[in-house]
């Protein structure tokens, strides 16, 4: 048996799975409804350091890194207040920038028509503007997949340029194959008309689409800042954070949670009973955990949910002091097909405080080197000198470092399941789970993987703090499931 929090409190015994953002807020929230005690609730975390999730801050020899960069940009003023009282000194105001590396060129993200038009040559983008002419007189109908979504609102070049490529370099399938739910959630608000709209004008009355947003805040020393903080302030009121646990199964009597079993440090199995329980795990891993208690068709529908996983190459570099540090983009997307890498951060331009600079008289700088790719295929698979090896390889034939720049270290982080992958009968499969999920008395879902919905940071931490209200005031828990389902972002 796992350790006892001592109850005494007069609250029901809760476990949540997971220690990312979702859980963390769950437990935050909990503490908040019970006026500031923690006793009785548990925290389970397979990563035996660092809490955070894929909102982490990985920290080498005193150089922080972002796992994927993470802005903190809500429309919601409850999280925003959230952040704000948790590290109310600690945040900066980024300017955005972004661009495409394509064909050698780099494309403004945003799209600024000025210097697309000089990319692309006044031929290629009069041919961009009559096929998207043609799809607005012509739409492909019924809209099924991510190419169908995208045509229809910028045109067949412009989703041959700008999306196809880098799409199915980072999700591993073609644009047919992958659904348009997911453009519909990720890229909502946005067109080909919207783009330009946004480049000469200003959107009155504070209306943007997310995508467009120039400026966002940042913790000083990573989004890991605050996560950080967080298990701080929940440790200190009573709950217990217990790392290196992986649920691994969920011992159930009915159509109720009893325990969750957990796998820990050299193979320890330890049991977790709860009178609640908040799993913000990935949706397929809480399916298996409940084993033969689950019925076949829960069973079949979770093992066909798919995921995307991502390792990021953390690459740290010395070299000639410059005005502006290696380029003045936060990240850069990277279009071509002959390269791995997928996007490169500039951890400098997230904050300054994250690179630190150890020599008088040189520039350190640190880039991540972001891959997508299979838990378990080759990649995936290579040592970590290898992928340091490929990572400096390929960003010497994409000609971003100025001439003296040296590579002196680097860091291999590996994020399995970062993504839930939008695409074939996923829309079905995941009813039947969320209807036979919902049979569960005393289990709720949260988080990103938890729901299998791709959430950015503020939703998945909006679900916790559903999961939590209810538990202390017997709300429906349906309505975690709602949470983003009209989300309007884009990376």
């Amino acid at each position: 048996m796992g350790q006892e929090s001592e109850k005494g409190n007069g609250f029901p015994r809760v476990v949540i799975a997971g220690a990312g953002p979702a859980g963390l807020t769950a437990a935050t929230e909990l503490v908040r409804l019970r006026g500031g005690d923690g006793r009785g609730i548990t925290l389970l975390e397979a990563d035996p350091q660092r809490v955070g999730g894929i909102s982490k801050t990985v920290c080498h020899h005193g150089f922080r890194f972002d796992i994927g960069g993470h802005r903190f940009f809500s429309k919601n003023p409850e999280i925003t207040r959230w952040w704000e009282e948790r590290l109310p000194e600690d945040f900066l105001t980024v300017k955005r920038q972004s661009r495409i590396l394509y064909r050698g060129r780099f494309f403004d993200y945003p799209l600024k028509p000025w210097n697309a038009l000089s990319n692309l040559g006044l031929t290629e983008s009069g041919l961009c503007v009559l096929s998207y002419s043609r799809r607005k007189l012509f739409p492909l109908r019924p809209e099924v997949s991510f190419r169908d979504w995208v045509t229809n609102r910028f045109g067949d070049r412009l989703y041959q340029h700008f999306f196809k490529t880098y799409t199915e370099k980072v999700w591993g399938i073609s644009c047919e194959e992958l659904s348009a739910d997911w453009a519909a959630q990720r890229i909502k608000g946005l067109s080909l008309y919207h783009a330009v709209w946004n480049a000469f004008f200003k959107p009155s009355g504070g209306k943007v689409v997310k995508t467009l947003i120039d400026r966002f805040r940042y913790p000083r020393l990573g989004p890991g800042m605050m996560w950080e903080k967080t298990r701080d302030d929940l440790t200190a009121a009573g709950v217990e954070i217990r790392m290196g646990r992986e649920v691994k199964r969920i011992h159930c009597r009915g159509n109720r949670a009893a325990a969750a079993e957990t796998l820990g440090p050299e193979g320890k199995r330890e049991t977790w009973p709860a009178e609640e329980f908040i799993l913000s795990m990935p949706l397929r891993e809480t399916v298996l955990a409940l084993g033969e208690s689950a019925p076949e068709p829960l069973r079949r529908a979770g093992a066909a949910l798919r995921y995307r996983d991502f390792l990021t190459v953390a690459l740290i570099l010395r070299g000639p002091k410059t005005a502006e540090g290696l380029f003045p983009d936060n990240w850069i997307y990277i279009h071509d097909p002959q390269v791995k890498a997928g996007r490169i951060q500039n951890f400098y331009r997230w904050s300054p405080e994250m690179v630190p600079q150890t020599e008088p008289d040189a520039a350190m700088n640190c880039l991540g080197m972001e891959y997508f790719c299979g838990e378990g295929d080759t990649l995936w698979r290579q040592s970590d000198e290898s992928l340091k090896e490929l990572a400096r390889a390929e960003l010497e034939r994409l000609e971003l470092l100025p001439k003296g720049t040296e590579c002196v270290d680097g860091c291999v982080i590996r994020m399995p399941k970062a993504y839930p992958v939008y695409a074939g009968d996923y829309r079905r499969d995941l009813g039947i789970i969320r209807g036979e999920i919902l049979k569960y008395e005393n289990i709720q879902q949260c988080g990103r993987n938890g729901l299998h919905q791709y959430n950015n940071q503020d939703h998945s931490m909006l679900t916790g703090m559903l999961a939590a209200r209810n538990i202390q005031n017997g709300g429906s828990r349906e309505n975690v499931w709602h949470v983003n389902e009209d989300a309007q972002y884009l990376e």
